[in-house]
């Protein structure tokens, strides 16, 4: 049995309470959704996929984002949730002997975005929001990292897990990125309207940072779009947008926006690949539905 997560702090939250529901037997598949839809993930008998989108072939299957509702019967849950480990948590609720509700209270603040200035302009201050910075890319050398941060979040409460050597020194280097990343967002984002656009197509690798402060930066703003280049595919653009988490006048449900330019999400984030040459086309569709800001619920 084996788990198919995202590398996120949902995911690794997923990945921790399965581990101590079930009878896991082999590491853990950490994939992308892109890679889910594109169908590039083999996925086999007896896997459980949490947090990503539903496979055919997956013996279980947990999630919560809006655009991944099933259309056909799976064992496993699904619902409109603040997090896919609130889901799962629920699921197995009766198995735990450990108290987790601390760990799925602060999870669903982290992954449904609901946080205050403070927490956003001073996350140094707020331990499980700095950590789960520390998990903001897909890197295949940082597996390692993911997997003892699992297994650290199945023994271990907040204060003991920033003892260890390596959390500390990643939570250093967020703090130090996150001071870097507030004037490389100035120099790249343009305000359109209620829309800020930050543009990162000029880097090989999209500047990494706390992707919640460009809403207090530009607080007239009720939604950004952020445009990068895809590390693993040259030839595509990701287009990720999230509605601004202190000005909430956004109308346009983002995943199931983005669902029609092959991506997805939840109602107030999500993001999809587009080819290259497709880019400026999606962008400015994009943009000028978010500006018309009507309601597609």
């Amino acid at each position: 049995m084996r788990i198919v997560t995202r590398p996120d702090f949902d995911g690794i939250v997923c990945a921790a309470l399965l581990y101590e529901a079930e009878e896991i037997t082999e590491p853990i598949h950490w994939v992308e959704p892109n890679e889910m839809q594109k169908g590039m993930v083999k996925v086999n008998k007896g896997d459980i996929i949490a947090n990503l989108p539903y496979h055919k072939d997956c013996s279980m299957w947990f999630d919560h984002h809006y655009t991944n509702k099933p259309e056909t019967p799976f064992k496993g849950s699904f619902k409109i949730a603040s997090s896919a480990a609130g889901v799962v948590f629920e699921y197995y609720k009766e198995k735990f002997t450990r108290d987790y509700s601390e760990l799925i209270r602060e999870t669903d603040k982290i992954d449904s975005a609901d946080l205050t200035l403070d927490q956003v302009l001073y996350p140094e201050k707020y331990p499980y929001i700095l950590l789960s910075m520390t998990l903001s890319s897909f890197d295949a050398s940082d597996e390692q990292y993911w997997n003892d941060l699992v297994q650290l979040l199945r023994t271990s409460d907040i204060e003991t897990i920033f003892k260890e050597n390596e959390v500390q020194k990643r939570c250093q280097a967020v703090i130090e990125q996150n001071k870097l990343f507030k004037n490389i967002l100035k120099e790249n984002t343009r305000v359109k309207g209620h829309v800020s656009i930050t543009d990162f197509r000029s880097f090989d690798e999209a500047p990494r940072g706390n992707r919640f402060l460009v809403y207090s930066i530009y607080p007239e703003t009720i939604v950004s779009v952020k445009v990068r280049r895809d590390k693993n595919e040259a030839d595509k653009i990701i287009i990720g947008v999230g509605h601004s988490i202190f000005n909430q006048n956004c109308k346009v449900n983002a995943g199931k926006m983005l669902a029609q330019f092959g991506g997805g999400g939840h109602r107030g984030a999500g993001s999809c690949t587009v080819p290259e040459h497709l880019a400026e086309k999606c962008l400015s569709e994009i943009t000028g539905i978010l500006l018309a800001n009507v309601s597609n619920e």
